[in-house]
């Protein structure tokens, strides 16, 4: 158990990171399964719509470090092929 007030101070930050990073990650997850759903069901329009959400979402997870920039870099570029050949 930390004893400094900036130990305490650096856990309760940590603990709110966590939770950030979870629910980043959560709704992400949850974007990138209805994409695959679309594809699959081969409704190219709606997945283009969300395919932008996709984008959107991954970028702002790497700009917060939740993820690494270049897996979402590597993550947009699988979902476009994914996309094209779905079409």
């Amino acid at each position: 158990m930390p004893r400094r007030r900036t130990s305490l101070k650096r856990k309760r930050a940590d603990k709110k990171k966590r939770i950030r990073n979870l629910n980043v990650k959560r709704d992400l997850k949850k974007t990138l399964k209805k994409f695959n759903e679309l594809v699959l069901a081969k409704n190219i329009t709606e997945a283009k719509t969300l395919l932008q959400k996709a984008f959107s979402q991954l970028d702002k997870a790497a700009k917060k470090n939740v993820i690494h920039k270049r897996m979402a870099d590597r993550k947009k570029s699988r979902l476009t092929l994914k996309l094209s050949r779905g079409a």
